[in-house]
């Protein structure tokens, strides 16, 4: 378990899947569960266990104070291109060094992150 001031990362209990326009992306029993003060928690999947055929980097980034710069990838469905809904440490810092090789994505109309 790593743990900062806000942030609480612990294994994700179970087998996760996400899923995007109908396809299984991935699917993971080594999943972290991310918590950041008093947002919803969010799943963390090992990179090697994501289909990394249906992402396409963007040049897209953002920066977390706590966490550092975030990639950003695009997931290309039969049906839809989801613009940046994948997200990637690929250098955190330290105190969150666990979410590195990992992705989360965001969950919305299309996109779902679910425990099986």
């Amino acid at each position: 378990m790593t743990m900062t001031k806000d942030i609480r990362i612990t294994p994700a209990m179970g087998t996760w899947v996400i899923r995007a326009g109908g396809a299984v992306l991935g699917e993971s029993s080594r999943a972290l569960e991310l918590v950041e003060g008093d947002l919803p928690p969010v799943i963390y999947f090992p990179r090697e266990d994501i289909g990394m055929a249906f992402l396409d980097r963007t040049d897209h980034t953002t920066t977390c104070p706590h966490k550092g710069e975030a990639s950003y990838f695009s997931i290309m469905s039969k049906s839809k291109t989801y613009e940046n809904a994948v997200w990637s440490y690929e250098n955190p810092k330290d105190e969150v060094g666990a979410i590195k090789d990992h992705l989360a994505f965001y969950v919305q109309d299309g996109i779902a992150v679910e425990q099986i």
